[in-house]
Order: structure tokens, then sequence, then C-alpha cells
């Protein structure tokens, strides 16, 4: 591969980490501001879902959908610490 390419490329993977680290940045600020549970996303978490949405998908669907899991996430944790609780 030339020079050129590769340098390109690695920009554009530098491009993409600093867009990262500042949507992280800024999910930290939100949460921390609203102190809520609706948008704590790890880096890793983060990266998928713009990744979703520059891919089509509807970012209010793809918010609801990680709201619903996490609900859903809640749950089964309540339920596995009451079935803890019960069985000492």
């Amino acid at each position: 591969m030339p020079p050129q390419v590769n340098r390109e490329e690695n920009e554009k993977q530098d491009i993409a980490r600093q867009a990262v680290d500042i949507l992280h940045e800024i999910s930290t600020i939100l949460t921390d501001f609203l102190e809520t549970q609706n948008c704590h996303l790890d880096r890793r978490t983060l990266s998928v879902c713009i990744s979703m949405v520059e891919n089509g998908v509807n970012p209010e669907a793809l918010a609801n959908v990680v709201q619903f899991l996490r609900k859903e996430a809640q749950k089964v944790n309540f339920a596995k610490q009451a079935a803890g609780a019960n069985q000492q």
C-alpha cells in the first residue's frame, strides 16, 4: 500500500477516535448534569451506537431500544438479588 494511503487511513482513524472521545465527554457531562441513568454509555457502546447511526439506524429508535434493554437488565438484576436473598 502506498504511504499516502496509509497516512490518510491513519488520519481518518485519528479523527474518528477524537470524535468518539468528544462524544464520550458529552455523554459524561450530560449524565452528571441530568443525574439519570439514561446516558451512561461506555466508550465502546457509544462507538457502536455512533456507527449504527452512521449506517442509517434511526437515533430515536436506537435510544428507545437502549433504554428498554437497561430497564430489562435492571429487572433481571433485581430478580437475581431477590433470589439470592431468599436462599439465605
